[in-house]
């Protein structure tokens, strides 16, 4: 009885017609450009035409009124390595970076190590450090015009109680000392945030590895130098490719603080384009300036994932399709 009953059952599915490979494809492509086609719309509306204006503007002499006519071809491009400013931007910006990768997240990483192990009250501090990456860069430069305003703010106040007032008074006033006090600046912004990143990557290491070491007989920096670092790699790349676009793109905080003075002792390539765009009215130049940031970024991105990230994508795409 029980053969008779599903034998009918058994022949209706068989019997059942079954879509096409054809059909499937089918469903299958619009499946992914559902999915695609907004981010591919805001992609576009966002970032490509903005890029290829940029470009377009690039090549006229225009004030930002009217249509652009006087065509110049790559007469503002010649002006811009012409440009002693803009000159001083890019080294400007070369030493904000090295000063980030060989000053700054070393800090954080030492500050990573020593949060990982066990504090008392080491949520606190974790808490305490990446605060000001919470905050935005308009409130800190308000908060640090404040705190190092010449003669009347109070670090000058507090050197001056300890003897030390010939130190302070100069911070954002003297072109010497601008460019290492707004370094000191973007240190107390972000410090947090990269010493978050290699706080994950080190709670990410496996501890039977760091505990072979020990019972091999490797002590507290041979553990480090042999076992963290290598499997801290790919964090450390990460965190010093973001640290190096955002000091290429950096604005906020020096707008705020100094506008780029003085005497463009602080300007970056970012604040050179604003004062030309939008204080002076020279678009088509200022575009340029935007295309070589672009430029910039994009070069350095590609290099440094093409030679230095290799490894981690590699290691990624293989993940990914032994998961398959």
């Amino acid at each position: 009885m029980t053969l008779a009953a599903t034998r009918p059952v058994d022949v209706a599915a068989a019997s059942a017609p079954t879509p096409s490979r054809g059909r499937r494809n089918l469903r299958t492509w619009a499946t992914i450009v559902s999915f695609l086609l907004p981010a591919l719309v805001l992609f576009g509306s966002l970032v490509l035409i903005p890029i290829g204006v940029a470009l377009y503007l690039s090549m006229f002499k225009w004030g930002g009124f009217g249509p652009p006519t006087d065509f110049v071809g790559l007469d503002n491009f010649t002006r811009m390595f012409q440009d002693s400013v803009f000159l001083g931007d890019l080294w400007r910006g070369f030493l904000l970076i090295l000063f980030s990768v060989g000053i700054q997240l070393p800090f954080a990483l030492a500050m990573a190590v020593l949060l990982n192990q066990k504090l008392r009250g080491r949520a606190i501090y974790r808490l305490l450090f990446f605060a000001p990456y919470v905050l935005s860069e308009a409130i800190t430069g308000v908060l640090f015009s404040m705190l190092l305003q010449p003669g009347a703010g109070p670090a000058d106040h507090l050197l001056g109680s300890v003897g030390l007032q010939s130190l302070g008074g100069k911070w954002f006033a003297d072109g010497s000392t601008v460019l290492v006090t707004i370094f000191l600046v973007i240190t107390w912004k972000y410090f947090g945030f990269h010493m978050m990143l290699y706080l994950a990557g080190l709670q990410g290491i496996p501890t039977e590895v760091l505990e072979a070491a020990s019972i091999d007989g490797a002590g507290a920096w041979q553990r480090f130098r042999h076992v963290t670092l290598p499997l801290l790699g790919p964090t450390i790349r990460i965190s010093v490719f973001l640290s190096v676009i955002g000091a290429i793109q950096l604005f906020d905080l020096v707008w705020v603080i100094t506008r780029g003075g003085p005497t463009h002792a602080s300007e970056t390539m970012a604040v050179t384009m604003f004062q030309f765009g939008f204080k002076r009215f020279e678009v088509g130049y200022a575009s340029a300036i935007s295309v070589a940031i672009l430029g910039i970024s994009l070069v350095f991105a590609l290099i440094y994932q093409r030679f230095v990230m290799r490894r981690d994508l590699e290691g990624a795409v293989t993940n990914m399709r032994a998961r398959r």
